[in-house]
């Protein structure tokens, strides 16, 4: 991920750097396992890459809750 901390990602480039599609996402959102969008807009929201970027990490060190299988 190319971005500094306080940048806001749009969805594609979410979608992207998870692995998954929007409805998947917003599941995880609901559910609480993923970083929950920031309205920044009536029809808008962005999610921060450093939200995105702790939601990888604990990936990684086998935290996350996400269940990749």
């Amino acid at each position: 991920m190319h971005t500094t901390p306080e940048s806001l990602l749009r969805l594609p480039e979410v979608e992207n750097i998870a692995g998954m599609k929007k409805s998947k996402l917003y599941a995880l959102v609901k559910e609480g396992q993923f970083p929950a969008p920031v309205r920044i807009g009536p029809r808008s929201v962005r999610w921060k890459a450093s939200a995105v970027r702790s939601w990888i990490d604990g990936l990684q060190a086998g935290t996350g809750k996400e269940d990749r299988a």
